[in-house]
């Protein structure tokens, strides 16, 4: 009696489970290796075909230096001196560089987490801002983001720093910059270095005014006319941690790259770079050529161009920051330059802040004055030395003492803001009019393009991507020379006298020879009454 397969579809199912297994571990033996690029599934079909034609005696006994062998028949060296390698491409290069960010310094997870939870770190939640700017269409994608959170966990990590926030992105022709905005913990020594940078420049300064003292007495003595014309003085910066300094900034080209801290930035660069439209090449130490001459380089035109769109862009919901009470207590005078977090601010509805009106938003971030400084500066003032100096020498007429300059104060609604003749300087909108009591309350920046700023119940937040240009409503133009300087006044001492005429030299000429005679004959009668005696 034959017996028949009751159920052949179990068989069927059966032999596809094995094929199933053994195309994962084919897949498997396939993989290549990250680092030599070889997989096992090629590299044991070369050793037993090997094998195979060679059959040596005893091979169980040098199979692994068979398989050594092999390997190093494919191996081939970095640095071959016959062969010229083919240069790896930029995105290679970079993506070897990104690659330390997602790899862990310590192996050890227990002793890193406590580290972590003994000391707050300042880093933000990137993604978490990310979130609510890609509602509006703002940002950068969640992939970048990422890169630039963990290139910014290496610069807390490598820096003493109480506070980092991610600025924003400039577009540059050759690279962008990243820009990562901080504050160092007091007493650190990074600060201590800013302090002795300061005094390096305190002593250029004093060197160079001793050399041109120097020189001015080396012409004392010379009769020629001198100029009276005085350059203007030099407007002092303003020191770490107040004014246009208040922050300190650091940038890279691409995540993973060193972070780069910019210098503090100069009121005469403000001033020239308000009058200049340049493209950044990415570059840090690239020159920065335009009229009116730039004093600096890209570095320190970047670093301008921060402290301008912060000074302007940087806003919060009208509540969220209070002066500080010291400050109140001081004279009405002085100018308050410090403001807090209100512990007891209660969030705006995001409708209420897309309001057109705008009130419902302040600059957290002092105005830059004309003068390029957030306090104003008196360019005339003395100090003791110079006070003696003048008291020693005639009396000059006092130059006229100039007026102060004042601009709006902190925590200015942003609804007072002058726009470009019918643009306005701000455009408030919701993320989306389809789910209002979910959406986010977004304002965007037309005098500076490329600024944005977000809020939802207490969280909001800044940011700048964008070439770094102000918008104009006409093609920009350079600034025209200055006219040409008056010619020095005609003085009796210097004045030119007219060329004789022909006669008046020919009885210049007749009058020197009779002067001439007459002085022989006395000569000659003096000689004969010498002889007589």
């Amino acid at each position: 009696m034959s017996y028949v397969d009751a159920d052949p579809e179990r068989k069927i199912s059966e032999q596809s489970d094995k094929e199933k297994e053994f195309q994962k571990a084919k897949s498997y033996l396939l993989t290549a290796s990250t680092n030599t690029g070889m997989n096992l599934y090629d590299h044991l079909s070369r050793v037993l075909g090997k094998i195979l034609d060679e059959r040596p005696d005893n091979v169980i006994d040098i199979f692994e230096d068979i398989s050594k062998d092999e390997k190093r028949t494919k191996f081939t060296s970095n640095y071959d001196t016959i062969q010229d390698k083919v240069d790896r491409s930029t995105e290679v290069a970079l993506a070897q560089i990104q690659r330390k960010l997602f790899t862990k310094a310590s192996d050890d997870g227990e002793e890193e987490v406590a580290r972590d939870e003994e000391v707050e770190s300042p880093l933000p939640n990137l993604m978490e801002l990310c979130f609510f700017f890609e509602q509006a269409g703002i940002g950068l994608n969640r992939e970048e983001i990422v890169r630039i959170w963990l290139s910014m966990k290496a610069l807390v990590e490598n820096h003493p720093l109480q506070h980092v926030r991610f600025w924003g992105k400039f577009f540059g022709t050759e690279q962008n910059y990243y820009v990562a905005e901080v504050e160092f913990r007091e007493g650190e020594e990074e600060e201590e270095e800013e302090d002795e940078e300061a005094e390096e420049e305190k002593e250029d300064e004093t060197a160079a005014k001793d050399h041109e003292t120097a020189l001015e007495e080396e012409t004392e003595e010379d009769d020629t006319p001198k100029p009276d014309f005085k350059p203007p003085p030099v407007i002092a910066r303003e020191e770490n941690k107040t004014g246009a300094n208040k922050k300190t900034y650091f940038v890279c080209n691409d995540p993973g790259k060193p972070w780069i801290k910019l210098p503090p930035v100069q009121p005469q660069q403000i001033v020239v770079a308000r009058q200049i439209k340049k493209y950044m090449t990415g570059r840090l130490d690239a020159p920065v050529v335009s009229y009116p001459p730039f004093p600096g380089n890209e570095a320190n035109y970047l670093r301008t161009q921060i402290a301008r769109i912060s000074a302007g862009t940087h806003i919060s919901p009208l509540g969220f920051y209070q002066f500080d009470e010291e400050e109140e207590e001081e004279e009405e005078t002085e100018a308050r330059d410090h403001i807090v977090e209100n512990i007891d601010f209660e969030s705006i509805p995001p409708r209420e802040l897309a309001d057109p009106s705008l009130s419902n938003w302040a600059h957290h971030v002092q105005h830059i004055l004309p003068q390029g400084r957030c306090t104003w500066w008196n360019p005339i003032q003395k100090n003791e030395e110079e006070l003696e100096d003048e008291e020693e020498e005639d009396e000059r007429e006092e130059p006229d003492e100039p007026e102060p300059e004042v601009g709006p104060p902190l925590l200015t609604p942003i609804s007072e803001d002058d726009g470009i003749g019918s643009i306005p300087a701000w455009t408030a909108a919701l993320s989306s009019n389809l789910i209002p009591q979910y959406a986010v309350a977004v304002v965007h920046s037309n005098l500076w393009p490329g600024a944005h700023a977000f809020a939802f119940e207490k969280k909001f937040e800044n940011i700048y991507i964008g070439f770094g240009h102000k918008y104009r409503p006409d093609n920009y133009t350079p600034p025209p020379p200055p006219p040409i300087q008056e010619e020095f006044p005609s003085l009796p001492e210097i004045t030119e006298a007219d060329d004789p005429t022909p006669e008046e030299e020919a009885a210049l000429k007749a009058a020197q020879q009779e002067a001439a005679e007459a002085a022989e004959e006395m000569e000659e009668a003096e000689e004969e009454e010498d002889e007589d005696e």
